[in-house]
């Protein structure tokens, strides 16, 4: 309360009352005020003041509610003006009073003044002047002031003012409404126009108690998009503030209580409103949010009429200032530097509908999550067969669709990033798997908020977050605007429709499938794709959406880096540069529209073949950045040129693959000659498995003693630390030891995995296959691996010969290749180089007979005319064998010439 100030009389004199001074905080009545002091860290102290020797009009009274007998109480005739009359005159002015008397209940009856002394206005003259109050009864007018109130009250019949005037003053009564019947409909029927309002009661720094002009409806108005700290109702009834609670209240009651104010009705809660409060000095709501007495809340600032990012805006003025309930608040990114909280950045991969990885300006990639929104997840526990495997991105409703909606807005696009928080790591628990730490950001690009753009899409959901969590996007307001966008509309997630279902077919590796598919992508030419994955800079896994299926992709014509590989019991190291061409590929073509060729497939069930982007080739951009080597293979093919003349520009650079190449000085001749010139250079091999299609594996006999040494030692191994039987699960491609009949272990690899008791291996250095139960296979010693020894059985495939297509034909002549050379020592000269494994010629040790031209002359087997030079000698021979075995009707032959009819029914061309 303001210091008092005494006058002094004469010595001897009555005391002169003291004189002190407040701000009217509330008229109570025509005949009582509340006045406050100074605030000094905190609400100031405050007192009630009632008006000596006048009597006004008691004021409207609810009945209390613990009385349900009692009745509400209207206004008497005038009490209503008599408190306006002070309100406009006196709220939040300042005056001066006296206390003339105290009442052993502590009621302090005295004079008020306007102004800051004495000399202003009486207000109890001026209310009896007024006729809004009289003198009381039985008092005579014996001092001054009395006199003076006698005065007022004769000039006031006199001029039939206020309550003198005619009539029982029954238009002065409010009729009062406490409740509202139907609220919504209330607020609705005012279409978010002004409202006239004086604020009656402030509860808190957000909720008040307002009269609605000119009906009187006493409402309970809380303020959109805010809460102020409260104060708790103990047991006992008494009251506990929140931190600054206090302090929030008086900041609205110095400013709004019994002002003239207008209210927009925007929402209704209960019986309660949600509203905006208009004063000619501001708006409340956002004045309590920028001083730090309030917080924005979700759940009604979406009805905020006067945009919702004003008030995110003020209370982040105010966390940034730390002011009041901010004082201890540190922001989400408060220990990241400016440029980590705001970047641009280029997307590489969209990693399902709320993350994404992107490329820094530094080089560096880093995985953004969107914030504050859910992807589609699959909902209940049984809607997924238990027996299939659960492909997410096909299988979860509308995940396919959102993933495609970033993948095509952003794939390859610049884009820019503003971190919003940082989410921690979490550790696992029953029901909720692991997560690493995420950082989570409001992605743009072209002013399009990404989140939003899902959410309104109906392809994600907005998080909800406890009211003091301030981990959430800095366009969290607009999100759940999106998603109630969304809701209305029937969008996505939110429609009544039935769901999109994606039957995709993976046919990756499934070998029957894929050579039933092979024909009809040979035939299509070039087709539409998306690169699902990057397995290395050659193998890739692509979507067809015109045939809605998954295919492993090997790019034809390369020869690139081979990659670590994870093998049983070791890790095998990738070749230089190998990673390299993952990233180089990774980065042009991953999750974009690609075009592909398909020429064939390899027994895996790969396809092979071209992919081009944007009109380049990718074999041949890999060998252009020196990142791949041209396979002969790519001789027959249409792309053969650019690949060689790509190859020679890199080879030139000696850059990456090509780092330590030397340009052999060789005259210009040579090659000429080699053209022309077959070379034979035979070396010594030990045949050890004929298949049925007449390939055959050997062993270079050079290497031999090593495989000994080293079968020796691996059998030792085993037999001092036997592996236990039926411990190790076999997975196609792995290398494993496998017992064969003879009872002895061997190197192999995993083909096949029909169950445990029929696994499919291939004897790496031997060439034979075999069915085995999972019980005769094992891990393999890491001290044994093929990095340690490579895989000694080599396949080859004889020159010059046509292998009969007749079954009963080609039984003969693989017959009598086994009979002749298997477990043989054999000479061996490659011919030329073929898909699949090499051509060669094979002598016999001894005789150094040709074992291919033995087969043509039995008539066991066919000759294949080849056109170049070098060969042509060696064919003239091959083809006068032929032509004795002809003559001579030996067995393919013994029916004549077959060849011009009926060449194509046996497997034959001439």
């Amino acid at each position: 309360m303001a210091s008092s100030a005494q006058s002094g009389g004469s010595s001897g004199g009555p005391a002169v009352p003291t004189v002190q001074r407040g701000i009217v905080k509330m008229v109570l009545s025509g005949c009582a005020i509340i006045v406050r002091g100074q605030p000094r860290g905190g609400p100031p102290p405050e007192r009630q003041i009632n008006l000596s020797n006048i009597r006004a009009g008691n004021l409207a009274r609810r009945a209390a509610a613990t009385q349900p007998d009692a009745k509400d109480t209207p206004d008497e005739p005038w009490a209503f003006p008599a408190r306006e009359f002070l309100r406009k005159k006196l709220i939040g002015k300042e005056v001066c009073f006296t206390i003339e008397n105290k009442t052993p209940q502590g009621r302090e009856y005295g004079m008020i003044y306007l102004g800051k002394d004495t000399n202003g206005e009486n207000i109890a003259e001026s209310l009896v002047a007024e006729g809004l109050a009289t003198r009381r009864e039985g008092m005579r007018a014996n001092n001054p002031e009395q006199n003076r109130l006698a005065e007022c009250e004769e000039q006031a019949k006199a001029a039939k003012k206020g309550m003198w005037s005619e009539g029982n003053g029954s238009h002065t009564i409010r009729d009062l409404k406490y409740t509202i019947e139907n609220p919504r409909h209330f607020v609705d029927s005012h279409h978010q126009k002004p409202v006239n309002a004086i604020i009656e009661h402030v509860r808190d720094g957000s909720v008040v108690r307002a009269l609605l002009l000119p009906d009187y409806y006493l409402v309970t108005v809380m303020l959109s998009g805010i809460k102020c700290p409260t104060f708790r109702r103990e047991a006992d009834g008494s009251e506990t503030p929140e931190p600054f609670a206090a302090e929030a209240k008086f900041f609205t009651e110095s400013r709004l209580l019994q002002r003239d104010v207008q209210i927009i009705l925007e929402s209704c809660h209960n019986q309660n409103i949600l509203g905006t409060i208009l004063h000619p000095n501001g708006n409340i709501t956002e004045l309590l949010l920028k001083e730090g007495f309030a917080r924005c809340v979700d759940w009604s600032i979406a009805v905020y009429t006067r945009g919702a990012e004003k008030l995110r805006a003020a209370e982040r003025f105010a966390k940034e200032r730390r002011l009041r309930i901010w004082r201890d608040y540190v922001a989400p990114t408060a220990n990241l530097d400016q440029k980590d909280k705001q970047f641009v950045a280029k997307v590489m991969q969209v990693l399902n509908a709320d993350a994404i990885v992107v490329k820094l300006n530094s080089g560096d990639y880093k995985t953004i999550h969107l914030s504050s929104i859910r992807p589609p997840r699959l909902e209940g526990e049984n809607t997924q067969d238990k027996n299939k495997k659960l492909r997410p991105l096909y299988d979860i409703p509308y995940m396919f669709e959102a993933r495609e909606f970033l993948r095509k807005k952003l794939i390859g696009k610049k884009v820019n990033v503003t971190v919003d928080y940082i989410r921690p790591a979490s550790p696992a628990t029953d029901t909720v798997p692991a997560f690493s730490e995420r950082t989570c950001a409001t992605v743009t690009i072209g002013g399009i908020n990404i989140a939003e753009a899902l959410v309104s899409k109906g392809l994600a959901t907005v998080i909800r977050y406890r009211q003091d969590d301030d981990q959430r996007s800095s366009h969290y307001d607009e999100l759940l605007a999106a998603e109630a966008r969304a809701i209305k509309n029937g969008k996505g997630l939110h429609s009544k429709k039935e769901v999109p279902i994606h039957r995709v077919a993976d046919i990756s590796g499934d070998t029957q499938k894929a050579k039933q598919f092979l024909p009809f992508l040979q035939r299509a030419g070039r087709s539409e794709a998306v690169v699902e994955y990057v397995f290395s800079g050659s193998r890739l896994k692509l979507y067809l959406p015109k045939e809605t299926c998954l295919i492993t992709f090997l790019l034809a014509g390369i020869e690139c880096p081979r990659g670590a590989r994870n093998l049983p019991g070791l890790v095998q190291e990738g070749e230089p540069f190998s990673e390299e061409a993952t990233l180089f590929t990774k980065e042009l073509v991953l999750q974009r529209e690609v075009e592909v060729e398909v020429e064939s497939m390899d027994k895996a069930g790969n396809f092979i073949g071209w992919l081009h982007i944007d009109g380049a080739n990718l074999s041949v951009l890999l060998v252009e950045h020196a990142l791949s080597k041209v396979h002969f293979t790519a001789e027959r093919s249409a792309y053969y040129k650019s690949l060689l003349s790509a190859e020679e520009a890199a080879k030139q650079k000696k850059e990456k693959v090509w780092a330590h190449y030397e340009e052999q000085p060789v005259e210009e001749v040579m090659p000429v000659l080699e053209e022309k010139e077959r070379s034979a250079s035979y070396k010594p091999v030990f045949v050890t498995e004929i298949t049925d299609d007449l390939h055959f594996y050997v062993q270079d006999v050079e290497t031999g003693t090593q495989l000994e040494k080293l079968m020796e030692n691996m059998r030792n191994d085993i037999a001092s630390h036997p592996p236990i039987e039926g411990s190790y699960a076999p997975r196609r491609g792995e290398f494993c030891i496998a017992k064969f009949v003879d009872g002895e272990w061997y190197r192999a690899r995993v083909e096949k995995v029909e169950s445990p008791a029929k696994v499919h291996v291939f004897y790496i250095d031997y060439g034979n296959r075999e069915i085995l139960p999972s019980t005769r296979l094992g891990t393999l010693p890491p001290a044994f691996s093929t990095r340690v020894l490579p895989a000694q059985a080599t396949e080859y495939a004889f020159a010059f010969i046509q292998v009969p297509q007749d079954e009963d034909a080609r039984t003969d002549a693989v017959d009598s290749v086994v009979r002749d050379i298997q477990n043989t020592q054999c000479l061996l000269n490659v011919e030329h180089l073929s898909a699949g494994c090499p051509h060669v010629t094979l002598q016999f040790a001894d005789s150094k007979g040709d074992v291919g031209l033995g087969l043509v002359k039995e008539g066991l087997v066919m000759v294949e005319v080849r056109k170049e030079k070098q060969f042509q000698k060696v064919i003239t021979e091959y083809l006068n064998a032929q032509e004795s075995a002809k003559s001579a009707r030996l067995n393919l032959w013994r029916y004549g010439d077959f060849r011009a009819d009926d060449a194509d029914e046996f497997g034959y061309s001439r």
